[in-house]
C-alpha cells in the first residue's frame, strides 16, 4: 500500500486562501491548493470535481461555495514521527489535538470556509515539494 498523508479537504473563498494559509501554518499545518498540490497529476480536473462533488453533497446549502478553490489541509512534523530514512512513519491515530487544532483554526473562518469534519488520505511520494514529507 503506497503512503497516504490525511488531510482535511476544504472549500475556501479564494480572497482568504493566503491568511487561512498563513493562520494553520501556526498550528504546524500546511494548506495546498488542489489544482497546484506537487501529487497531482491534472491539477485543474482535480479541482473542479473535487468542487463540484462537496457542493453537490450539499444539495443547495454550499451553493454559495461553487467558485470556491479546493484545498487541502495536512498535518506537518509535530504532528508525526519519522523513520531512519526521513520518510513519515504512523505510530498510530492522529493525535486529538491535532484534530482540535484544525477545526480550531477552520472554524475561525467559518463564514469563508466549507468542509466536513474528517479526514482523508491523499497518496505522497516524498520530496522537497511536499512539505510535512521527507522533512529531514
Amino acid at each position: 500500500m503506497a503512503a497516504r498523508h490525511l488531510v482535511a479537504t476544504v472549500l475556501a473563498d479564494p480572497t482568504v486562501v493566503t491568511d487561512l494559509e498563513l493562520r494553520v501554518m501556526t498550528d504546524d499545518l500546511w494548506l495546498w491548493p488542489v489544482r497546484t498540490a506537487p501529487v497531482v497529476v491534472d491539477g485543474p480536473r482535480l479541482e473542479f470535481q473535487l468542487r463540484r462533488r462537496m457542493v453537490e453533497q450539499r444539495q443547495g446549502a454550499w451553493d454559495d461555495a461553487a467558485g470556491w478553490t479546493p484545498v487541502w489541509i495536512g498535518f506537518g512534523a509535530a504532528w508525526h514521527e519519522f523513520g531512519p530514512d526521513g520518510n513519515v512513519r504512523p505510530t498510530g491515530p492522529l493525535p486529538w489535538a491535532a484534530h482540535q487544532r484544525l477545526w480550531t483554526a477552520l472554524d475561525e473562518f467559518a463564514p469563508s470556509v466549507r468542509y466536513r469534519r474528517r479526514l482523508s488520505g491523499i497518496p505522497t511520494t516524498p520530496t522537497a515539494r511536499w512539505p510535512g514529507l521527507n522533512l529531514r
